[in-house]
């Protein structure tokens, strides 16, 4: 095999991986979350992420230098891309408590597209329009999966409303996470970014969180707490990996998978425990829409790769 298929393979690899942990984790979190409150979960998910790679990178001797952030603007960008991943943990943790963990994914999947505009409003990037067509994709599909909750969620505010908008405000707020992760890395590498994140992430939870609550859980839920928490760190580090070694389009297509790994185990897992798991209760046009949903998403990142301009195939310049 050569090198360049060698490469290509693990970063598919790593790809999977993080997509199948993506999936797994709302299902682990939604054990623990009859007991311990949101804000005390993401502390948790949050303490135990910055400690696993604060030790990976003080033995690699790669800890960030502090003395970066004595400019305000780049003090200010790792602020609120700290808020904003803070947030997006409770918010997210927070609809799980209403919502089913693969509907929780299918309407994080709005994240991307929000992302994409915020791109295009705030770094001035250039809007194709496959990823106006994947973001069209993505509505449609949401409305199908929602299909038999719509009249719900629009005229009553039940917990399901509520679920539901939690989880629009978990992918709304990551759009300001990740448009500051994007000018934060310019100066430092994405595993010292995520670093400082965790850290003060956990700061900014710590007075809404309640540590002790975790002698509340059995052992089932203690493991599945750590699991969050090592989760969170392997996840991020599988993702790095794959950015490294394939394009970011595919990777970031890849990822888009998540919502379906969610959907398999929970009916897997249901179908194997189910006095523990649930399953998902969809109807035909409620599967249709999470794949809908899936395809957008994924168009959106990667269908410029199907359909370059004619610009780049003249020029041969690599694609974005």
């Amino acid at each position: 095999m050569s090198q360049v298929k060698q490469s290509m393979a693990l970063g598919i690899t790593f790809a999977l991986i993080t997509a199948v942990l993506w999936g797994v984790v709302p299902i682990a979190m939604k054990q623990v979350l009859p007991v311990m409150t949101p804000y005390t979960l993401v502390w948790y998910r949050f303490s135990i992420s910055a400690l696993g790679l604060g030790l990976i990178l003080a033995m690699q001797r790669k800890l960030p230098r502090l003395g970066l952030f004595r400019r305000p603007r780049w003090l200010i960008l790792l602020l609120i891309a700290a808020v904003g991943l803070a947030a997006n943990f409770v918010f997210f943790s927070s609809a799980l408590q209403y919502l089913s963990p693969t509907a929780s994914q299918v309407i994080g999947q709005l994240s991307p597209v929000g992302m994409l505009f915020a791109s295009v409003l705030i770094l001035k990037e250039n809007m194709r329009v496959t990823q106006i067509i994947g973001a069209v994709m993505l509505i449609v599909g949401l409305i199908l999966f929602f299909n038999t909750n719509l009249i719900e969620i629009f005229t009553r505010l039940t917990d399901y409303t509520r679920g539901v908008l939690l989880g629009v405000c978990a992918s709304l707020v990551w759009v300001s996470y990740g448009v500051a992760q994007k000018v934060l890395q310019r100066r430092l590498s994405a595993s010292q970014i995520l670093f400082l994140l965790y850290v003060l992430s956990t700061i900014f939870v710590t007075p809404l969180a309640d540590p002790s609550e975790v002698y509340q859980l059995n052992s089932w839920q203690l493991a599945c707490l750590a699991f969050c928490g090592l989760n969170t760190l392997v996840a991020y580090g599988a993702l790095g990996e794959a950015m490294a070694r394939w394009q970011v389009a595919q990777v970031s297509a890849l990822i888009t998978l998540t919502p379906l790994f969610t959907l398999l185990f929970s009916d897997l897992l249901a179908l194997i425990w189910p006095d523990m798991f649930s399953s998902t209760v969809l109807n035909i046009l409620g599967y249709s829409g999470a794949f809908i949903v899936v395809m957008g998403a994924m168009f959106s990142a990667a269908g410029h790769r199907l359909f370059p301009r004619r610009s780049e195939k003249n020029t041969g310049l690599p694609l974005k």
